[in-house]
């Protein structure tokens, strides 16, 4: 995993948003970007960015391209975070 590019694709309110969205499940370009205000185009490039960071997995169902959550990512993420928790013992 490419953290410099997972967090650049996190920085991005949109893709943020994208991705609570994807929490409930598989979703297809069009139903994500009918929650927003801006053309296909800006979501698609939306969508690259998050399938670069490999934060999201496309999978192709008749004519219809479809994004999930690619929960690996996230748990590599959590744990490189945690060794920074409270552990007040050590020095």
């Amino acid at each position: 995993m490419s953290f410099p590019e997972t967090f650049k694709a996190l920085a991005d309110p949109v893709r943020r948003e994208i991705l609570i969205m994807l929490k409930q499940g598989k979703m297809s370009a069009g139903e994500i970007g009918q929650a927003f205000d801006m053309t296909g185009a800006t979501i698609s490039y939306h969508l690259s960015q998050l399938k670069k960071a490999k934060l999201v997995i496309e999978s192709k169902q008749k004519n219809f391209v479809y994004y999930e959550l690619n929960a690996s990512v996230f748990e590599e993420i959590v744990l490189w975070l945690a060794q920074f928790g409270g552990n007040n013992n050590e020095k």
